[in-house]
């Protein structure tokens, strides 16, 4: 989820960000910080999916204010088209920040965090999978492999989007008997 039709002008400063590892272990008082930031950019309409999200927050970034800029989920899922386990990505930037190298930072970083959790629990997900819902991203970035991060085109989704698989290093495909005892929810 990154590209240059979202990063400042060259000219531009990049501001300085702050970035707080949170997956598995978010705080009472981060998860209502996250709560009210989703609230007050109406990014998760639902009040109990957004209760729900808080289990899968990766990563808050901080402005250089201290307030949150953008939060990012991952959530292990079974995507029957894909037939391999990954953990389903999202990314939320507040609107002031969406032309910065936010959404690249963040996702590098969600990235390596989550690929440390995984080598640490034995792989029990092979990599990161996300699906375009920026229409923006359609129009920049049209490569089968996005080199920063390290996404490959994976196919389009039953919604209709494109997908896109973060692989982590060392993971190993799933057999066949491995695949059919894992119990993820399934997201197409």
């Amino acid at each position: 989820m990154t590209g240059a039709a979202f990063e400042q002008p060259a000219t531009a400063p990049s501001p300085r960000f702050e970035f707080q590892s949170t997956w598995r272990n978010l705080q009472s008082a981060d998860a209502q910080r996250v709560l009210a930031f989703w609230q007050a950019h109406r990014a998760i309409a639902n009040t109990d999916d957004a209760q729900r999200r808080l289990a899968q927050v990766v990563m808050i970034a901080h402005a250089p204010d201290g307030t949150i800029a953008a939060v990012s989920t991952a959530l292990p899922t079974l995507p029957p088209r894909f037939g391999q386990p990954m953990l389903y990505y999202r990314a939320f930037v507040a609107p002031q920040w969406r032309t910065s190298k936010l959404v690249r930072e963040i996702t590098n970083r969600s990235c390596a965090t989550l690929e440390a959790a995984a080598r640490e629990r034995g792989f029990p997900c092979i990599g990161v999978l996300l699906e375009l819902e920026n229409e923006g991203f359609y129009r920049a970035l049209r490569k089968p492999v996005w080199w920063n991060p390290r996404f490959y085109y994976a196919g389009v989704s039953e919604r209709g989007l494109e997908m896109r698989a973060f692989y982590f290093a060392g993971a190993r495909l799933k057999s066949a008997e491995e695949v059919r005892r894992i119990r993820l929810p399934a997201h197409g």
